[in-house]
């Protein structure tokens, strides 16, 4: 009887020890910490990607070899001296753009990335801030890349669209007053920002407080688009923003790393999925990345918030990413910020 009763005390107890391990592990996360890293993209033919993207002045800052697995990843980034992350670990970034190319792309004929703007939609574009907008977008010209809206199409003279070499849009706004830099002719590659990520969402009122919420983002700004039936909510981490506008409209466009959601009016009545997640055919875009102070802590945090998971740490071969899943299924990655932390493998 006593030895019985002795190892239900010992049972308790290991139970409350490890429940307490628990708990202390799962708040060993500070998503004030957190950092909207990158955002992934196919591409048919690395070197013409990289060309493009370091003609906007971004660095490779990282390259990541498989060739078992056939792909190769580069991630790139603003790394001027004048650049916010200069110098920092890749992981400890934010504005990152990772390009994916899967071997033997380059020469097939039939093989194009899909856009996330033509059907089916989802993803939207990544956003360039610049200093001086017209001569940034004669440079772009000059170089013999392609637009999809130059400044001076439609209404909207304040932004433009450039493609890159598959098509996929880059948004190009303005860090200084656009009247002001109309006679400017040089611009500074050093200042530019990775600003931002546009994805189209079903549910702004889903999709904000899991941001919010879940992943520990701040809603930094809103634009209410009423006569277009659309709004934009930018949304990243860091110090909320400002009350002077650099450029006199937008409060955010010096920043860098930051996720536009787009809500088309009426999509949150809609039955079933609404948006394409570009991991489904046609692939295009793949996911965004967000990088983490304690990568178990943060997962564990994420497991208590009821995400629905794409993979788990524990699920296959690498032990040292994750993938959420959003409220339209776009793929989240969780990475451990190496700056802050050591990562349970090598990634």
């Amino acid at each position: 009887m006593l030895s019985a009763l002795r190892r239900t005390t010992q049972l308790l107890n290991h139970l409350t020890t490890a429940s307490k391990a628990y708990a202390t592990t799962a708040t060993m996360t500070d998503p004030s910490k957190y950092k909207f890293n990158h955002s992934m993209l196919r591409v048919k033919d690395p070197k013409a990607s990289v060309k493009f993207y370091e003609h906007l002045g971004m660095s490779v800052v990282n390259k990541l070899e498989f060739p078992d697995n056939k792909f190769d990843l580069y991630f790139l980034a603003y790394d001027s001296p004048k650049a916010a992350s200069h110098g920092s670990h890749w992981t400890d970034r934010e504005g990152i753009i990772e390009l994916t190319h899967n071997y033997g792309t380059e020469n097939d004929d039939n093989y194009k990335p899909h856009n996330g703007n033509k059907e089916p939609q989802g993803f939207g574009h990544v956003c360039v801030s610049v200093d001086n907008i017209q001569a940034a977008c004669k440079r772009i010209s000059d170089a013999g890349y392609r637009f999809q809206k130059r400044l001076e199409d439609g209404r909207m003279r304040s932004i433009a669209f450039a493609l890159d070499p598959d098509d996929y849009w880059v948004e190009i706004i303005a860090q200084n007053p656009v009247d002001q830099t109309e006679d400017v002719k040089e611009t500074d590659l050093g200042t530019y920002r990775m600003n931002h990520t546009m994805v189209r969402i079903k549910d702004k009122d889903v999709s904000l407080k899991f941001y919010q919420e879940v992943m520990g983002m701040r809603l930094l700004r809103t634009s209410e688009n009423t006569s277009a039936n659309f709004n934009l909510y930018f949304l990243g981490y860091g110090p909320p923003a400002g009350e002077k506008s650099a450029n006199g409209v937008n409060p955010t466009a010096d920043r860098e790393g930051l996720l536009e959601l787009t809500w088309n009016y009426g999509t949150e009545k809609k039955e079933g999925k609404v948006y394409h997640d570009g991991n489904s055919e046609p692939q295009g875009f793949g996911h965004i990345c967000v990088s983490v102070d304690n990568l178990e802590a943060a997962c564990k945090r994420f497991e208590e918030k009821g995400v629905e998971w794409k993979k788990r740490l524990t699920d296959g071969r690498m032990k040292n990413v994750a993938f959420v899943l959003d409220p339209d299924s776009y793929w989240i990655e969780v990475i451990q910020n190496e700056s802050l932390g050591k990562a349970p493998g090598k990634y």
